[in-house]
C-alpha cells in the first residue's frame, strides 16, 4: 500500500461534526483512492432505513437500498454517503427518481467499473415498488451475490 492511498487531507467530513445537508444536491460526496487499484472486488452497502418523501402528499417513505460496486480508483467514503443518503429524508420524489439518482451521482462520483443500486421499496397504496439500475453488464471473475432482500411479505 502507497501512501498516496492513504492520504485523507482532502475529506471535508471525515472525524469532524457534519450536518445533515438540506437536500440531496447540496450533499458532498467524497472519494478515497481505492487501496487495491487493478484487482476487482465488490463493495456494498446497505441501507435499511432510508427515507424520503412522497412528492405529491409530503408523506414519508421508507426503502431498503442495497448498493453494489466494483471500483477502479476511487471508493466512496462512506460518512460522507450516510449524509448524502440522509439527505433525502426531507426529499421529495418519487421511488424511481430516488433510486436512480443516487445511483447516478455515485456513477458521475466514483467512475466505478461497475454499478447496481436495487431500491426496495416498502408499500404505499398497497403496493411495494423495487427499482434496479446498474451501469451495464456485472465484471467477469467478481463474485456478486444476491442483494438478500426478500420479495415483500413485510421485508423481514
Amino acid at each position: 500500500m502507497t501512501e498516496a492511498r492513504t492520504d485523507t487531507t482532502g475529506l471535508t467530513l471525515l472525524g469532524q461534526p457534519a450536518a445533515l445537508p438540506a437536500s440531496p444536491e447540496a450533499a458532498i460526496l467524497e472519494r478515497v483512492p481505492n487501496p487495491h487499484p487493478g484487482t476487482r472486488y465488490l463493495v456494498r452497502f446497505a441501507a435499511p432505513e432510508f427515507t424520503s418523501l412522497c412528492p405529491l402528499t409530503g408523506q414519508p417513505d421508507f426503502a431498503h437500498l442495497v448498493i453494489d460496486y466494483v471500483p477502479r480508483d476511487w471508493l466512496v467514503e462512506s460518512k460522507s454517503l450516510k449524509l448524502f443518503l440522509g439527505a433525502f429524508r426531507n426529499h421529495g420524489a418519487f421511488h424511481e427518481a430516488c433510486t436512480v439518482a443516487i445511483g447516478k451521482r455515485l456513477e458521475a462520483t466514483l467512475a466505478p467499473e461497475w454499478l447496481r443500486i436495487g431500491g426496495y421499496w416498502y408499500p404505499r397504496g398497497g403496493i411495494p415498488i423495487d427499482v434496479f439500475f446498474q451501469t451495464g453488464a456485472p465484471p467477469d471473475g467478481v463474485w456478486i451475490p444476491d442483494q438478500g432482500v426478500a420479495p415483500y411479505r413485510g421485508r423481514g
